[in-house]
């Protein structure tokens, strides 16, 4: 297949099979026709980010386009140019010798210009009696003539991502706005249901906001909080008679009566100590011990298979959830105190949290014990929260049920 000539760069500068492809690649793609210059450069600009260029090597690629006489690019007219470092420098507003090179070379690796060496290194033409170039050295702007098509399709994705990016982060602040009222009201107007860790919950969330966010980023903390506002719609509309039984079912440890002692011992690893502070519950002790809330149905939504394990077949309160866990524990191989190290790291709703994530995930992970302790080492570290784990499994449930409907 004829590719045309293709040329090395001068000196110390080597030769790769990226560029010899890219070489390739434009003179198979390069057709009658033109374009116009500075529409291509408009592009260009607009896909910067994608193709890698900075702020400092567009502005060199204009200078390098007021080099070539006109406005239109084709194939009819030598498409190289050839201006020193001196006038490049010049029509970019004194940049750096260093910086130029550096930008220059960008260009090239972006496959935005490609070099045309000549023997000596220098950008010069050769013209012919008539006056006409027959031959340059310097950069060849063939590129913009082949790729025109290409650049004005990724200036357009470009776009579209940022119109995406803007819709996004407007969803996220109305969603945020909704959720941080909605709470507030269930609080303020002493409605039934576990508004406290609706508004734990809500806090992690925020707190995992970067400054900088991408568009993945801001889809992700979307659905998140979508789904927490969908929550707290839920305990809004849910009847009071539910609401009040499942908001006051919070346990206060082995202070509430279990005649399963096995459950009693395991659920509350440092008993001893608060069987003696029972008559004068300790507040700050409490929040040490359940760094993490979630509210009940959520995590029940989430996680529907550690149901069966409550009494006649589900779980309506919080005492029954780190029950159940307890015996989950015991079937998916999780040592005692590998459990009891979870508690006493992410409290013990977050170990009962974590437990029902890990069985309705049991296909996808060998060894439970071992992953609870992983989970366990990186929340002593700071490198783990249960809320993306917990809304990454209500995702996925919420994707399965949409399916199957």
């Amino acid at each position: 297949m004829e590719t045309g000539y293709i040329t090395t760069p001068f000196g110390r500068r080597p030769m790769t099979l990226a560029l010899v492809k890219r070489q390739v690649k434009t003179e198979q793609a390069i057709a009658d026709g033109s374009v116009d210059k500075w529409r291509v450069f408009r592009h260009i600009s607009d896909a910067r980010s994608r193709l890698g260029l900075q702020d400092r090597a567009l502005a060199v690629l204009n200078a390098l386009l007021t080099f070539f006489p006109v406005a239109e690019l084709s194939n009819e007219r030598n498409l190289v140019v050839f201006p020193s470092n001196a006038q490049l420098s010049a029509r970019t507003n004194g940049i750096a010798g260093t910086t130029l090179r550096k930008c220059l070379g960008s260009l090239v690796e972006a496959g935005v210009i490609i070099r045309k060496d000549s023997p000596n290194g220098k950008r010069y033409a050769r013209k012919g009696k008539e006056g006409n170039i027959e031959d340059a050295y310097g950069f060849s702007l063939a590129p913009l003539l082949a790729r025109a098509g290409e650049f004005a399709s990724l200036a357009q994705d470009v776009a579209a991502e940022q119109r995406r990016f803007r819709i996004t982060k407007d969803r996220l602040t109305i969603v945020r706005r909704d959720v941080r009222k909605l709470i507030t009201v269930g609080m303020e107007e002493n409605l039934a249901g576990d508004w406290i860790a609706a508004e734990t919950c809500f806090v992690e969330i925020v707190g995992r906001f970067v400054r900088h966010p991408t568009l993945q980023d801001l889809i992700s903390s979307l659905d998140e909080m979508s789904l927490l506002h969908e929550e707290v719609s839920r305990m809004l509309e849910i009847k009071e008679e539910t609401a009040k039984s499942d908001g006051n079912a919070i346990p206060d440890g082995c202070h509430i009566q279990n005649s399963n002692t096995e459950s009693c011992h395991e659920l509350e690893p440092r008993s001893e100590k608060k069987q003696g502070e029972k008559s004068e519950p300790n507040k700050k002790t409490e929040r040490k011990d359940e760094p993490e809330a979630f509210p009940l149905s959520m995590v029940l939504r989430a996680c529907p298979e550690i149901n069966a394990f409550g009494p006649g077949g589900s779980i309506g309160t919080w005492r029954e959830m780190m029950s159940a866990a307890v015996t989950v524990r015991s079937m998916l191989g999780v040592s005692p105190s590998a459990y009891q190290e979870a508690c006493e790291v992410m409290g013990q709703r977050g170990a009962a949290i974590a437990i029902a994530c890990i069985y309705q995930r049991g296909g996808h992970i060998n060894s439970a014990g071992g992953y609870l302790r992983d989970l366990t080492g990186k929340g002593g570290r700071g490198e783990f929260s249960l809320g993306p784990m917990l809304f990454t499994q209500l995702r996925a449930n919420s994707g399965t049920v949409k399916a199957s409907a």
